[in-house]
C-alpha cells in the first residue's frame, strides 16, 4: 500500500479529482484516433491538472496561495467541461456519457468551492 506522506493524498477533493481523471481518461479513449493529438490530448491535461493543482497548492504556506490554486483548479474543470461540449457537438460522445460527466464536474467544482470555503473559516 502507498504511504500517504502528503498532505493532498488525504483530501476528499484530491480523491475525487482523481475519480474524475480517470472517467474522463476512459472517454477520452471513445475520440477518433485523429484527435489523438489534439482533443485528446488538451481533454486529458485539463482534468489532470485539476488535482494537479489540488495537490500543489496543499503544499502553500498561506491559505491565499493554496485558494489561488483552488482557483486555477476549478478552471481547469470548466475547460474539461468545455471539451467534452466540443466533443458532444463533433458527435465523438453520447449526450449520455457527457451528461454524466458534466454532473461530476459541477460537484467536483462544488466540493472544491466548500472546501475553499473552510479554509476562510480555518484562518478567521
Amino acid at each position: 500500500m502507498i504511504k500517504d506522506t502528503f498532505r493532498f493524498q488525504r483530501l476528499e477533493i484530491w480523491k475525487a479529482a482523481i475519480l474524475y481523471a480517470r472517467h474522463i481518461y476512459i472517454a477520452a479513449d471513445k475520440l477518433p484516433k485523429s484527435e489523438l493529438f489534439g482533443l485528446v490530448s488538451q481533454l486529458k491535461r485539463a482534468v489532470l491538472s485539476i488535482s494537479s493543482n489540488i495537490a500543489e497548492g496543499s503544499g502553500s504556506i498561506t491559505i491565499n496561495d493554496f485558494s489561488h490554486y483552488l482557483d486555477i483548479s476549478i478552471k481547469s474543470t470548466i475547460e474539461t467541461v468545455s471539451e467534452l461540449l466540443f466533443a458532444l457537438e463533433m458527435g465523438y460522445l453520447s449526450e449520455k456519457d457527457v451528461i454524466l460527466l458534466y454532473d461530476e464536474a459541477e460537484l467536483l467544482i462544488k466540493r472544491i468551492q466548500s472546501f475553499k470555503k473552510s479554509l476562510g473559516r480555518k484562518n478567521e
